[in-house]
């Protein structure tokens, strides 16, 4: 009987590893949203204007807050208000800048997911929410012209999604009169 006893438990604790699931292989990673930083106007440009002053300081605001977040990647749409916005967080990880299609939300939101990176995407008003929901299979909308200090931070887990409504503590009136 304790020879019987020796071999089941022998067996148990071979079929250990195989049954137990392996929990590290689930990676966890984060993905940064954020519309781009105020922009100027523009009459030579107007449809592709750059940042103002204060957008300029939100966006070196942005590339210190997300400083230890260990960002491996930056995406922005081919403009150059979110090219300028997400430079500085590029430069602070010594990253390039990676094009995506805002007219192609869906398409990108699996990539997102399939990379398994930490990354920070700049967009804009009418789709930085709107992909923050199909990262997280939530419903988001676009947000108004004005509003310019939500930083989305959608923690993906395995299957499981996560959103993190974040405001950016950043008020430009009293950075650009000091600067």
């Amino acid at each position: 009987m304790m020879k019987l006893w020796l071999i089941a438990l022998s067996l148990l604790i071979l079929a250990m590893p195989v049954m137990a699931k392996d929990y590290s292989s689930e990676e966890i990673f984060s993905i940064y949203l954020v519309r781009h930083a105020e922009k100027r106007s523009d009459p030579i440009d107007p449809g592709n204007p750059g940042l103002s002053e204060c957008g300029q300081l939100r966006a070196k605001r942005l590339a210190g807050i997300l400083a230890d977040a260990n960002i491996e990647i930056v995406y922005s749409t081919d403009y150059s208000r979110t090219l300028a916005t997400a430079r500085p967080s590029a430069e602070t990880f010594s990253l390039g800048i990676e094009l995506y299609d805002p007219q192609k939300l869906s398409e990108f939101a699996r990539l997102l997911t399939s990379k398994h990176q930490d990354a920070l995407v700049v967009g804009h008003s009418n789709t930085t929410g709107i992909l923050a929901g199909l990262l997280t299979g939530g419903e988001q909308e676009e947000f108004d012209e004005d509003i310019y200090d939500r930083l989305y931070q959608v923690v993906i887990s395995g299957k499981r999604s996560r959103m993190i409504l974040l405001h950016q503590a950043f008020h430009c009136e009293s950075r650009v009169a000091s600067h």
